[in-house]
């Protein structure tokens, strides 16, 4: 889980930081850029993460407001998770990462 810090007080940089700090969030987030997804597809996606660490990453996305949360009333509830439009503005800073680790794995640095 990231720390809490005064959000307020901290330069754009350290707040961008702060909000997208932990192992899995950035693939999260490269997984929902391409569309909403389902819990357990989205796990599934992810490979090696837990239930739970994909909860709690998934929610403080959602505190962010980086992420939505759709629950379907349907039985069993069917839950969906998508980008918000802030979240949709981070796609081309998720491409041009990406883009640069192509470009890295090329280069035989890694």
């Amino acid at each position: 889980m990231s720390k809490s810090i005064n959000l307020e007080s901290e330069c754009p940089m350290n707040l961008t930081i702060n909000i997208l700090s932990g192992k899995w969030k950035l693939s999260i987030l490269w997984h929902l850029s391409k569309g909403t997804i389902r819990f357990n597809e989205l796990q599934r996606k992810l490979g090696n993460i837990t239930q739970r660490t994909l909860t709690m990453q998934l929610r403080e996305l959602e505190k962010g407001g980086i992420i939505y949360r759709e629950v379907y009333p349907e039985s069993p509830p069917r839950v969906e998770y998508g980008l918000t439009n802030i979240g949709k503005s981070m796609q081309p800073i998720l491409s041009a990462m990406c883009e640069w680790g192509k470009t890295y794995k090329i280069h035989d640095l890694f």
